[in-house]
């Protein structure tokens, strides 16, 4: 039983210096989806502000919603990934 917990240690080593590499990646495209989303949403809210400013009354909540949308998305990935994973 000794030598089953040894290989078994030695297997979980070797797999986590595998995973490290991606975790580190996978980490990095979750900080970069949580700026997209941060930078959407403050265009979008730009546009807003300048399209009442000006007077021109467009459609905007169809871009708040879709970048919204993206933001679930990307903060769901990360999650289900890991759990995958």
């Amino acid at each position: 039983m000794t030598a089953l917990h040894a290989l078994a240690a030695t297997q979980l080593a070797v797999n986590s210096k595998v995973t490290d590499e991606l975790d580190y990646v996978l980490d990095m495209i979750a900080w970069l989806v949580t700026a997209a989303g941060v930078a959407g949403l403050m265009i979008v809210g730009s546009r807003m502000a300048l399209a009442v400013k000006t007077g021109e009354f467009e459609e905007h909540l169809n871009q708040f919603l879709m970048v919204l949308g993206a933001c679930v998305i990307g903060a769901t990935a990360g999650p289900i990934v890991g759990f995958v994973l």
